[in-house]
């Protein structure tokens, strides 16, 4: 089955997109069966991941009792059984990068595992993690061929950006528009480093002091003078 792999380095959004994902493909219950369908089932890879553990967790999303003594074939099994009477046809993995905090053995069995599902029950993988997790994926061959990738990168001083930064206050309670100068948006990705969530917070920030000071709208001298709450170059000085 074709399936996706979207990587992109940490707060660029991509838990964000899987919870909107997730969230747009709800339970539904079937009248026909009479039993509650999950198209879209969407977990989190493990710490240090390993054949049980995997098993373990999916089988906890899917609200199965689990006995102490099951042995990894069992557990096998009831995912396979439970996931094929739930009509799952997505199976989305979030922090996939997480497979590289087990041992080379221990990578390829999860591997497998995720292969072995993939073909088992006919589903498509939609995998999200950094960028290392390029790595991760490719040590299955057979597996990374199956997806399609694609690069959340970070923005740019483009019209992308300009666009994106002039949206925010719109959603800010603000009471007069802001116009920022092309100095004060290049400013901007400089301070951000080009990080979504820090363009966001950013931004955030800006409009509580706008609030604050009684401005009601976020200025070139605002974002001049803007200095974030944790300085990391200061910090390893």
């Amino acid at each position: 089955m074709p399936s996706i792999a979207i990587y992109g380095d940490s707060g660029m959004g991509k838990t964000m997109i899987m919870k909107r994902f997730r969230d747009e493909h709800p339970p539904r219950f079937d009248p026909v069966s009479g039993a509650l369908k999950t198209p879209v089932l969407a977990m989190e890879m493990t710490s240090r991941p390993g054949e049980r553990r995997f098993y373990s967790e999916l089988l906890t999303l899917l609200g199965a009792p689990q006995r102490s003594r099951a042995d990894i074939a069992q557990m096998e099994q009831a995912a396979l059984r439970i996931m094929g009477a739930i009509g799952v046809q997505v199976l989305v993995i979030d922090e996939v990068h997480n497979i590289l905090a087990g041992s080379y053995k221990e990578q390829r069995i999860v591997l497998n595992t995720l292969r072995f599902l993939s073909n088992r029950l006919q589903i498509s993988l939609v995998c999200f993690g950094v960028n290392e997790a390029r790595e991760a994926i490719s040590g299955d061959v057979q597996l990374a061929r199956r997806f399609e990738q694609f690069t959340l990168s970070r923005w740019a001083a483009n019209e992308q950006f300009e666009v994106l930064v002039a949206s925010i206050p719109r959603i800010t309670p603000l009471r007069h528009p802001s116009v920022l100068a092309p100095k004060s948006l290049r400013r901007m990705l400089q301070i951000t480093e080009g990080i979504t969530s820090s363009i966001f917070h950013m931004v955030n920030n800006l409009a509580v002091e706008a609030v604050e000071s009684g401005s009601e709208r976020i200025t070139d001298d605002a974002i001049e003078n803007w200095q974030p709450e944790f300085d990391v170059e200061a910090a390893f000085a």
